[in-house]
C-alpha cells in the first residue's frame, strides 16, 4: 500500500490547477485550463480516498484545485454549455460533495448551471443524449459515465427523482441498441442517423469493442446504482442484472495470466493489441463496488482484487523512487467528419499513444484502490 500512497503523493505534490501532472492532453496540446472530465476523474478519486482514509490532505487538495475553476456566481472556468459536450458535465459530480463539506453557495450555483445543460442536451430519436454537438445523433458508451452519475445525483438530492425514468430509459436504449448478443459486449458508438463514415449502414454501430469505453459504461452502472434511491425498483430489477451481464460478458476475454483486459477487448491474440491499464482499472473498481452494493455476489470480490493486483504488478513502476503508472491509452474516439483516421477499426484503436500517469487511468486506479481498502476493514 505504501507504494500506491507514495505514487498518489507524487501526483498531487507535482500538480497545480493550471498544470496538473495527470492531464496529458492539456500538457501535450498546450490547452488553456478548463473544467474537464480528466481532472474530474482525479478529483472524484481523491474525494473518495479522503472519505475512506480520513486524510485531510486529499480534501484540501481538491478544494484548492477546484476553487481555481469555480467562480462565485457558479460559472465554471472554460465551460461552454453551447458545445453540448457530455464530457464537461462529468467533473460537476464532485460539486455535490464540496457543497456538503463547505456549504459554499457557489457550488450549488455551479450544480444548477450544469443541470441546466443536462436538461437542454440534444437527443437522438430514441431519447438518448447526443455525445457532443460535433457528434450529432451519436451515443457513445463514454457518455453514460460523463452525464448519468451527475444527472442521477441531482435527481436524488434536489429534484424529487422526477427524471429517473429518463435515466433508466437511456440505459435501456444502450442495452437494446449497442449490445452484441453473441459476443456479450457493447460497441463503442451508435449513430442514430446511420450516416457517419464509421457506422454500419444497417445498425448504426461502430465496428469494435474498445475497452475504456466499456469500462466507463460499467462504472456508470455502479455509480447510478449508488446514487439512485434504493427504493427505486429499477435498481434491483434492471441495474443489478445489467451490471452482472456486462461484467460476465467481459470476463470471457480476461487475460488468464495477468487478469487484465485488452485495448480491443475480444482480439487479444491479434498482433499490436495490448493489455490496457485504464479500462482494466475501471473494471476492477466496478466489480469491487458492485459487490459492496450487493449487485454482484461475494465471489466477484476475488476477481476484482485480482485485476487490481495485476495492474499494480504490471503497470505501477518504481525507477529509483520515481513512481509511475504506465499502459494508459491517451485517447480514442469516433470521427468527427473531418477526422477519418478515427474510424473505429482495430488498427485505429491500437494506433493511439500509450502514456504514463494520465488521470483517465490513474483516477479509476485510485477508485479501485479505495474499494480494496474497504474490503480490508
Amino acid at each position: 500500500m505504501k507504494l500506491i500512497n507514495d505514487f498518489i503523493e507524487k501526483l498531487i505534490t507535482e500538480s497545480t490547477p493550471e498544470l496538473p501532472l495527470w492531464n496529458i492532453e492539456s500538457i501535450k496540446h498546450g490547452k488553456e485550463p478548463a473544467w474537464n472530465y480528466v481532472d474530474g476523474c482525479m478529483m472524484t478519486s481523491l474525494l473518495e480516498l479522503h472519505k475512506e482514509t480520513k486524510e485531510e490532505k486529499y480534501l484540501e487538495f481538491v478544494k484548492n484545485f477546484v476553487n481555481y475553476y469555480v467562480f462565485e456566481d457558479g460559472t465554471l472556468r472554460g465551460y461552454d454549455p453551447k458545445t453540448f459536450n457530455l464530457d464537461d458535465i462529468c467533473e460537476s459530480r464532485i460539486l455535490f460533495d464540496l457543497l456538503d463539506y463547505t456549504k459554499e453557495e457557489k457550488y450549488k450555483k455551479a450544480i444548477e448551471k450544469t443541470y441546466h445543460h443536462v436538461r437542454r442536451q440534444p437527443r437522438t430519436i430514441e431519447g438518448n443524449f447526443w455525445h457532443k454537438l460535433i457528434y450529432p445523433q451519436q451515443v457513445w458508451l463514454d457518455g453514460l459515465f460523463m452525464a448519468q452519475p451527475f444527472y442521477t445525483r441531482y435527481e436524488t438530492l434536489f429534484n424529487n427523482q422526477t427524471y429517473y425514468f429518463d435515466i433508466i430509459n437511456q440505459f435501456k436504449n444502450v442495452r437494446k441498441l449497442m449490445f452484441d448478443e453473441n459476443k456479450k459486449l457493447y460497441y463503442h458508438g451508435y449513430d442514430s442517423s446511420k450516416t457517419m463514415f464509421w457506422a454500419n449502414k444497417d445498425t448504426g454501430l461502430s465496428a469494435n469493442f474498445w475497452l475504456r469505453a466499456t469500462g466507463w459504461f460499467v462504472v456508470s452502472i455502479v455509480d447510478v446504482i449508488d446514487y439512485m434511491s434504493k427504493e427505486e425498483r429499477a435498481v434491483k430489477e434492471f441495474f443489478f442484472p445489467l451490471l452482472k451481464e456486462t461484467v460476465d460478458g467481459l470476463l470471457q476475454y480476461q487475460d488468464k495470466e495477468t487478469k487484465l483486459f485488452y485495448q480491443v477487448i475480444d482480439q487479444g491474440d491479434k498482433p499490436g493489441n495490448y493489455l490496457e491499464a485504464s479500462g482494466s482499472s475501471l473494471l476492477a473498481y466496478s466489480i469491487l463496488k458492485g459487490v459492496r452494493l450487493g449487485a454482484l455476489d461475494s465471489s466477484y470480490e476475488a476477481i476484482g482484487k485480482a485485476i487490481f493486483n495485476g495492474i499494480v504488478e504490471k503497470y505501477i513502476t518504481d525507477n529509483d523512487g520515481d513512481l509511475n503508472m504506465d499502459g494508459i491509452c491517451l485517447v480514442a474516439g469516433l470521427g468527427p467528419d473531418n477526422n477519418t483516421r478515427r474510424d473505429g477499426t482495430f488498427a485505429y484503436y491500437i494506433s493511439e499513444p500509450i502514456v504514463k500517469n494520465d488521470a483517465k487511468g490513474v483516477g479509476p486506479f485510485i477508485m479501485a484502490y479505495t474499494e480494496v481498502l474497504k474490503t480490508l476493514k
